[in-house]
This record gives C-alpha cells, sequence and structure tokens, in this order.
C-alpha cells in the first residue's frame, strides 16, 4: 500500500516523511495528467523520497486509466530508469 495522497484540491499528489511533505504536482486535462514538478524538501534528500512519490503517483495514474505528459524532467528520468511504466506517456 502506497502512502501517496492525490490532494485534488491541491493538484498534487503528496508524501509525508519525518514531519515533511513531498509534492508532485499536476495539471489534469480530461484523461490526461501533465507532472509539472516535483517538489521534495531539502532534509529528505537523498533518501529515495522522490522516487517514491513518483512511482507511488503513477501507480494512481495506471489505476485511473490516464494517459501522462512528463513535463517535470525528474519524473521523466524516472520513468526512462523504469521503463515498465513508459506505457503511461503520451504526447
Amino acid at each position: 500500500m502506497s502512502d501517496v495522497i492525490n490532494n485534488k484540491a491541491q493538484h498534487r499528489y503528496e508524501l509525508a516523511v519525518e514531519g515533511h511533505l513531498a509534492t508532485e504536482h499536476y495539471k489534469l486535462d480530461g484523461n490526461v495528467i501533465t507532472f509539472e514538478h516535483t517538489d521534495v524538501p531539502k532534509e529528505l534528500g537523498g533518501k529515495g523520497i522522490g522516487s517514491k512519490l513518483v512511482q507511488g503517483a503513477l501507480d494512481q495514474v495506471r489505476a485511473a486509466g490516464l494517459k501522462l505528459i512528463p513535463q517535470c524532467p525528474f519524473v521523466k528520468a524516472w520513468i526512462d530508469k523504469h521503463p515498465d511504466y513508459a506505457d503511461l506517456v503520451t504526447t
């Protein structure tokens, strides 16, 4: 079970860790979601939190039947390293 929460009111996926909040900001247009920016507090840097956040968010994107535009360089790089998520990407 993922700890990643979709905060639809704020248009972001969230992962709370050690009193800090990592976020993946998105824009939804129909059945296409654009990941715009990943924000991991410096206190959580180097702990794999960004990767856990992206994977949890992408699992929810897949479950919802959405397609993804990885505008965020971090998300694009993560998908490049995990090709089993490449089927979510659209242009």
